[in-house]
């Protein structure tokens, strides 16, 4: 091999080093049957995913990462951002429980800690206005007084929302931090560079054409298909690339311009929308990552970005009043099972990823809709209540399930409930309108599942102690 043939060996093996260091993955828990932790951590090293971001800090999930080696991001729910905020001796024993105690020569290795999630969202009506700020600042602190402010930082994920351009002048270079919170984010960036804190931010381009039915489609996505937008000299030909210049901009003007920024969430769902599908879910990655790899950046800050996956699971507990695809933004079904091809490295193969194992699924049985004459009427009623208790987020106009029948769309709201609850023959009855089968129903995209055992910590820590009180009980001749 002569000497330049060495050299491009030796510069692609650089690039596809640096962006598998680069590419996390969201990890939440908001489902009524979770992976065990331990399933989860061996899937993220068989997939060779060096990051992961969580939106807690549960115990159960940190000791599985014990000497895996993955950067972890541990979070503080919004919920307790008050107490953070409230009294520095609260951010302390916080992170003496979910950070110093994992941090050890093969224990947990921690970069961030998540303050919050999103707190400054409009929907929140101010809420976590006054305490998101403080609970920053006492919790760095407290990662300071502990000796591991140097390697462990504090960071606030945010949503996009944060900023935005006047409606009169849509470009990046007219961006600004919104006018409510203009001075509070001033503060917030300037405390963030001084600790070397990255800006994290979340992107979502599949929210830009959900939220606007006159948004160009192709601008959503990273194949070149859209009319370019000029501004200031800069071409964009996406709307993530706009989007994170209209931060970069917003930062200059706040007095930080060289901050680094991380994309704390990022991602398109597969069901739940017209829009969220398989098809398109596998072109916004294809595009998404392909940039990544190549170290490619935005018009305005070129080079690598540290980007998390939004998100590994689907979560089919998670609040849908945003929309019905927030359930479906896992790169893999809740089982574990990926969705469709996906090349982590970039380059752009028809490339399986690596699925779940020794996932332990509950029998193979479904409850269907009884055949027969049947009170519509009473059906509605009970699919209505079927769905108020489980996931019935597929069903719907142009989703998975949307070409369905009648008894098509009914059996799927009693197995889904059926399911939840743990496949209990009593819930499957719905005033006699329904019946267990062993025959699979499904139907070419839609798929009827079968629910995942999934014990919980809490489950398994009650039957521990059941069993050591009983044997306490014994011993001391109580019985």
């Amino acid at each position: 091999m002569d000497r330049l043939g060495f050299l491009a060996v030796i510069s692609i093996m650089v690039i596809s080093w640096g962006f598998a260091e680069g590419l996390g993955v969201n990890w939440g828990n908001m489902a009524t049957h979770p992976l065990k932790p331990d399933i989860v951590v061996q899937m993220l090293k068989d997939n060779g995913i060096k990051k992961v971001k969580l939106f807690d800090a549960d115990a159960w999930t940190l000791s599985s990462l014990v000497g895996s080696g993955i950067e972890v991001t541990v979070a503080i729910p919004n919920d307790m951002l008050g107490r953070m905020a409230g009294k520095y001796e609260h951010a302390k024993e916080w992170v003496k429980k979910n950070v110093t105690r994992y941090n050890y020569e093969g224990g947990v290795n921690i970069k961030y800690v998540a303050v919050g999630n999103e707190p400054f969202l409009t929907s929140y009506n101010g809420s976590f206005m006054k305490s998101t700020f403080p609970a920053l600042q006492n919790i760095q602190k407290a990662l300071n007084e502990a000796g591991i402010g140097d390697k462990i930082k504090a960071t606030i994920p945010l949503n996009a929302d944060v900023y935005n351009s006047p409606s009169d002048d849509p470009m990046p270079s007219s961006g600004d931090f919104r006018a409510d919170i203009r001075s509070l984010m001033k503060e917030i960036v300037h405390f963030l560079n001084e600790h070397n804190s990255p800006f994290m931010v979340n992107i979502y381009p599949f929210l830009s054409l959900y939220q606007n039915k006159n948004f160009p489609v192709d601008f959503a996505f990273f194949d070149g298909g859209s009319k370019p937008l000029n501004d200031k000299g800069l071409s964009y030909l996406n709307v993530f690339d706009a989007n994170f210049d209209t931060l970069v901009w917003s930062l200059r003007k706040a007095g930080v311009p060289n901050m680094n920024i991380a994309v704390g969430e990022v991602g398109w769902p597969t069901d739940g929308d017209k829009n969220g599908n398989v098809m398109l879910a596998k072109r916004f990655y294809n595009g998404l990552i392909k940039n990544l790899a190549n170290n490619k950046g935005t018009p305005l800050k070129p080079g690598h970005i540290e980007t998390y996956l939004f998100s590994l699971l689907d979560e089919d507990a998670k609040s849908i009043l945003p929309g019905d695809f927030e359930r479906h933004w896992g790169i893999f079904r809740f089982d574990g099972k990926p969705k469709f091809e996906m090349d982590l490295s970039g380059e752009g193969r028809e490339k399986q990823l690596v699925g779940a194992k020794n996932v332990e699924y509950m029998p193979r049985q479904w409850c269907v809709m009884k055949p027969g004459h049947v009170d519509v009427a009473k059906v509605a009623n009970n699919v209505d209540y079927a769905c108020s208790l489980s996931d019935c987020t597929s069903l719907g106009f142009e989703r998975s399930c949307g070409y369905l029948d009648l008894k098509g769309n009914v059996s799927y709201a009693f197995n889904m409930y059926f399911q939840t609850q743990d496949q209990d023959v009593q819930a499957c009855n719905f005033q006699g309108l329904a019946m267990i089968t062993t025959k699979n129903p499904a139907h070419d995209t839609c798929l009827f599942p079968i629910q995942i055992v999934s014990p919980s910590e809490r489950v398994v820590a009650t039957a521990w102690l059941a069993s050591a009180m009983a044997l306490f009980l014994v011993l001391f001749g109580v019985f």
